[in-house]
């Protein structure tokens, strides 16, 4: 009779506080945008942060963090992450940048997720930010894996079919013990510029109505901003604009919000291991 293999037990990372992960159920709900604000957001506000893009396949935190360099290895083959707009952060995009697709398959994606983690020099972070692929699949086993999660904020917009998916990306994080911290609503609305009125283009407040039915906090929601998309395509996240710029100040109260919920997470696990 074959004897099951015993599932590897995650292993703090030395110096980093608090990791959170940014996921969704589907692609095309600004995921990644989400993350690379809250980065800034969190940083700006004073915090030391990193940033990792676990989307290998479609790596686009390069892009929007306006950086390219390949990271430099250092002693004992430890990679020295990038450092842009204050934050340190490391991509399959630095690796093999261009249009050329990453082709793998899980064991691979285990292997570079536990490098992202556990070979790059993070030095002393208050938040270590993951940006996740898109679904419910590999990275998420591997990073839960490697790491223990402080938690996870899921990003969708209003629309059904976004929520839908959203859903699952709730469920799976329950499956595998992870706190949801909260869920941000993007592409909130957008507003006429020459009326004035705003317009529901996805549906609205579907998110919050989410968030109510799984007992999870809403962190808040984000209107669509065409600011907020060229700020991504320049590598200049709107966020640096700091917290009082109209188009950045939501991503500062839904940066604050999260704090709060992720100190509460970090410090209520660390009772337990005190307990136990």
């Amino acid at each position: 009779m074959a004897h099951s293999q015993a599932m590897p037990s995650p292993v703090a990372l030395p110096g980093v506080s608090k990791i959170v992960a940014i996921g969704s159920g589907k692609g095309g709900v600004g995921k990644t945008t989400v993350a690379v604000n809250l980065a800034v957001a969190l940083s700006r506000l004073g915090k030391r942060v990193g940033l990792i893009d676990a989307d290998i396949y479609g790596p686009n935190v390069p892009l929007m963090m306006g950086s390219s360099a390949q990271p430099r290895v250092g002693a004992e083959n430890r990679i020295e992450p990038n450092l842009t707009h204050g934050i340190k952060t490391i991509s399959i995009g630095y690796i093999s940048p261009g249009d050329k697709p990453m082709v793998m398959r899980g064991p691979m994606l285990h292997q570079i997720i536990r490098q992202f983690l556990q070979q790059v020099d993070w030095g002393e972070l208050d938040y270590l930010v993951v940006d996740l692929p898109p679904g419910t699949g590999d990275v998420v086993i591997s990073l839960v894996q490697t790491v223990p999660l402080t938690g996870a904020v899921v990003v969708s917009t209003p629309s059904d079919v976004s929520l839908q998916d959203a859903r699952k990306a709730i469920e799976m994080f329950a499956q595998v013990n992870v706190e949801i911290l909260g869920i941000v609503e993007n592409m909130s609305h957008f507003t006429c510029p020459h009326c004035r009125k705003e317009i529901d283009i996805f549906s609205r407040g579907g998110a919050e109505r989410t968030a109510k039915q799984f007992n999870v906090p809403f962190l808040g929601s984000i209107e669509l901003v065409p600011a907020i998309r060229e700020g991504g395509d320049r590598g200049l996240p709107v966020a640096l604009a700091g917290p009082k710029s109209p188009q950045a100040a939501e991503f500062y109260a839904i940066a604050e919000k999260l704090m709060e919920r992720a100190e509460a997470a970090a410090a209520a696990a660390t009772d337990v291991i005190e307990i136990s």
